[in-house]
């Protein structure tokens, strides 16, 4: 099994009589960000060494998502996965800002992005 599987088995929902909650993480180490891409705009095609990381989509904004070779349009609740060292990238071709949940899994450090595109010329 591995590294992403393992935390995989930490997202599941728990049914309660006023409602529900989800469970993304349960005594790891993480890195919980929510992240903003505007319309026309997207984030740089990159891969982490030192973390993997789960997005969930939030707003209904549509959000075009790489993960490796696979490419489609995300949609609002869906949870997407990025295995450590994954190449990946979310960009919003749609009218309205889209958001995203990110949790990040291991050791965050923003010079840990190895940037493979950009379209704002960042090494």
């Amino acid at each position: 099994m591995s590294e992403i599987d393992d935390k995989r088995n930490d997202v599941f929902t728990v049914e309660r009589p006023w409602g529900r909650f989800e469970n993304f993480a349960t005594n790891q180490s993480v890195t919980v960000k929510v992240i903003t891409v505007e319309p026309g705009s997207r984030l740089s095609l990159q891969k982490h060494a030192q973390r993997a990381e789960m997005w969930q989509v939030l707003d209904e904004a549509p959000l075009d998502i790489t993960v490796d070779d696979r490419q489609w349009t995300a949609q609002q609740g869906e949870l997407i996965w990025i295995p450590l060292g994954a190449v990946h990238r979310m960009g919003n071709s749609g009218s309205r800002p889209a958001r995203i949940l990110e949790v990040g899994f291991g050791h965050f450090d923003e010079d840990d992005i190895e940037r493979l595109e950009d379209d704002y010329s960042r090494a």
